[in-house]
């Protein structure tokens, strides 16, 4: 994933499943990969403060449906500190756009841009999962 963009751009959706964190366990080594490639997708497009929250909450509910409710716990906390979009980090919220986004709402042709790129990108994100 790349942490920077040239203005207004969106780069390719990229994941590297839970980045900094196992994809899952020693027996199960994706387990719950397909949950943090979801987030990421939320964390790649971006959106207000309001929206990282849901996203987050997603992720934390995703894991504890896989039977790992301490792990999402761990995970939340996690993202809550390093996924914040200031960080220069390629794992930050917004990081499909220029660097220092910051939390700002989706206009209508950025979503068409998200729109555009998904639709590109469709049988790569299935594959990620």
């Amino acid at each position: 994933m790349s942490a920077y963009a040239s203005a207004g751009t969106l780069q390719p959706f990229s994941s590297d499943g839970c980045s900094r964190f196992p994809d899952g366990t020693w027996q199960q080594q994706d387990v719950w990969k397909s949950c943090c490639v979801a987030h990421d997708l939320s964390y790649w497009r971006g959106g207000t403060a309001d929206e990282r929250d849901h996203a987050d909450a997603q992720l934390q509910q995703c894991l504890a449906q896989q039977g790992y409710p301490a792990i999402g716990w761990v995970m939340l906390l996690g993202v809550k500190v390093g996924g914040l979009p200031y960080w220069p980090s390629d794992f930050r919220w917004g990081y499909g756009w220029p660097f220092l986004r910051g939390f700002k709402a989706l206009s209508a042709q950025e979503q068409q841009q998200i729109d555009a790129m998904l639709l590109q990108q469709g049988t790569l994100i299935g594959n990620m999962q």
